[in-house]
Parts: C-alpha cells; structure tokens; sequence
C-alpha cells in the first residue's frame, strides 16, 4: 500500500468499525500500561527505601532481567572496569 496524503481518504462502514474498535482498544490498553507502570513506580520506591537502595538500581535489575539480558550487562561492566583500570581511574 502506498501512502498519498495528496488525495483524501475515505474509509467503508466495515473500515470504520475496525479503526473506531482499534483505537477504543489501544487507548485502553494504553490507559493499563499507564496504571501498571505507576503500581509498579511505586513499589520500587517503596522496596529502594525499605533496603537503602536506589530506585535506579532496581529499575535496571528489572529492565536487564526482563530483556535477559544479564550476560552483555555483565560483559560491558567488566570492560568499563577494564577501561577504568586502564586508565587509573577506579576508586
């Protein structure tokens, strides 16, 4: 399909129904993620205070967690040692 935003676009009764239930949808699917993002906002906040933690830290455990991707973080880490070292900057 070829997009021409020259010509003006006209949608059947069917086309409608679709893109009118698709966008009710997706609004309300976004409205979830919103409403989930802040529950979950929250109890990091809640658990980074509890354990003296910060909340950034926990965001990333969970971020690395849920894309698995824990190994590249692990090889990055050492490398940015590395480069520290290298340069003599570590603590």
């Amino acid at each position: 399909m070829q997009d021409n935003f020259d010509q003006p676009v006209t949608f059947s009764g069917d086309q409608k129904l679709k893109l009118t239930q698709l966008v009710n949808e997706g609004m309300q699917v976004l409205h979830e993620i919103d409403t989930l993002q802040g529950g979950l906002s929250d109890t990091i906040k809640a658990v980074a205070e509890e354990l003296n933690i910060k909340t950034g830290v926990l965001k990333k455990a969970i971020k690395v967690a849920h894309k698995a991707e824990f190994g590249k973080t692990q090889k990055e880490q050492e490398l940015l040692e590395t480069i520290l070292q290298t340069v003599g900057k570590t603590l």
